[in-house]
């Protein structure tokens, strides 16, 4: 089990790497990237939390530390211009240190969960619920509906 995982693992991480090459000079790309990071690591959360899985503190220390590093930069992927083939709300760029300030909440509140980690799954539904909060309330007003 531990080679399969391995493996996944390093599948994973080499596409990451040759989608931040193609991703470093096109903003939205990168975001998008950064989001699919984002979104996988809560999505590795949310298995633990529901017992889908099981508790794993590697798996749980990892997603909390990339949703921490992905977020502290992810409103510079915002340049002016930006906008157009996004899904990136234009209250974005009309609000952007309301959308700052909500991505460093969310930052934030993964390091105070790395900080204390949560030791079972119980711990891992308590920060998927913290962290689900952040992620809706940007979600409701910075993206748009597909």
């Amino acid at each position: 089990m531990k080679i399969r995982m391995t493996a996944i693992t390093t599948a994973a991480l080499c596409l990451g790497l040759a989608a931040a090459a193609v991703a470093q000079d096109n903003p939205v790309a990168k975001r998008e990237q950064m989001m699919k990071q984002v979104g996988a690591s809560v999505g590795a959360l949310g298995a633990i939390a529901k017992g889908e899985k099981p508790y794993d503190a590697d798996a749980v220390k990892a997603a909390l530390t990339t949703i921490s590093t992905d977020m502290k930069v992810f409103p510079d992927q915002f340049p002016a211009g930006s906008e157009v083939n996004s899904a990136a709300a234009p209250a974005i760029w009309d609000n952007m240190d309301d959308f700052k300030a909500k991505s460093m909440k969310l930052a934030s509140d993964a390091d105070t969960l790395l900080a204390s980690m949560p030791a079972d799954q119980a711990g891992v539904q308590q920060a998927v619920q913290t962290l689900g909060a952040n992620c809706g309330t940007c979600h409701q007003t910075y993206r748009l509906k597909r």
